[in-house]
């Protein structure tokens, strides 16, 4: 890369980071969809401030043959976008060649969820004679209980756990905190985890984090997808899981012994009630019933 569009990635990443004051996550994914334009340009040996609607048309073909999904390529077209924006704000472009350029249209996307007896299945899978077992069934009771993101589980607290009240102080995304109830059953296996956690060699940087691995270090994630695909395959469960599975079933279940489609749009941190509207679509035969039992017509015949 040439040291002028060195320069304006450098801009854009702390354009990215401070003003818009994105999620290391969400950063993290803005500059691994932008590199892969990057490389796009210097293949076709042209600099990324002149490239046109047609190379970027070009760069989105290359993109659906290598396979990537319509969710995918709507996202890296989000973060081109953003970037031309920059490239406009700061001078550097008269005109936004990505203006133009169309997001692929998404279908409903309903997630797997895990039944009540699938949950109790993939707990029971947790083999408790590992020295890592403890730990793994108070992850699963926990992402279970309170609905989190991974990123949530991963950079829980010990000083965020209120064990007499039973709460958990929770930092979401954009760093936007919210208390989330925390069952007795999830507490226990949390109290159950931390004497066994005081034998680890934990680093002093993560002595405050709730889940580490056994060499005292914070969990990655994917240690925990590991985790969960393991028990999945002991539990003999057939459907696509990870950490986000534990969310939507939390959510579902609520929903389908009556929470209020608010109360669960607070619990998930959700800052759109749109977002937590999909967990209507996911048990019909649920939705069905509730027709069936409170509608006035249905009522009366």
């Amino acid at each position: 890369m040439n040291t002028d569009q060195s320069k304006l990635i450098s801009g854009y990443i702390a354009y990215i980071q401070f003003e818009k004051g994105l999620s290391k996550n969400t950063l993290d994914a803005y500059l691994r969809d932008l590199n892969k334009l990057l490389l796009f340009s210097a293949d076709i040996d042209k600099p990324i401030i002149y490239l046109t609607l047609d190379d970027l048309h070009q760069f989105i073909a290359r993109l659906h043959d290598n396979g990537l999904t319509a969710r995918s390529k709507k996202r890296i077209i989000s973060g081109i976008k953003s970037f031309y924006k920059y490239l406009i704000i700061e001078d550097y472009m008269e005109n936004d060649p990505s203006e133009l350029l169309e997001s692929p249209k998404l279908g409903l996307q309903l997630p797997d969820v895990l039944s009540i007896d699938e949950i109790d299945a993939l707990m029971e899978a947790v083999d408790l004679s590992k020295p890592e077992g403890i730990r793994n069934l108070a992850i699963f009771e926990v992402l279970y209980s309170c609905g989190l993101r991974v990123s949530e589980l991963l950079d829980l607290k010990i000083s965020d756990i209120y064990f007499n009240e039973e709460f958990i102080r929770i930092n979401g995304k954009g760093d936007k905190q919210r208390l989330v109830p925390i069952s007795e059953i999830a507490l226990e296996r949390i109290k159950d985890y931390l004497t066994d956690r005081e034998k680890l060699p934990i680093k002093p940087q993560y002595s405050d984090i709730v889940f580490l691995s056994v060499r005292g270090r914070q969990l990655t994630r994917m240690r925990v997808f590991k985790i969960i695909k393991d028990c999945a395959l002991i539990a003999n469960i057939k459907k696509t899981i990870s950490p986000h599975t534990f969310r939507h079933s939390f959510a579902t279940h609520l929903l389908e012994h009556g929470a209020n489609l608010r109360v669960i749009q607070q619990l998930l941190g959700h800052e759109r009630i749109s977002t937590t509207e999909i967990y209507t679509h996911l048990d019909k035969s649920f939705l069905r019933k509730e027709i069936l039992e409170h509608h006035p017509r249905n009522k009366k015949h």
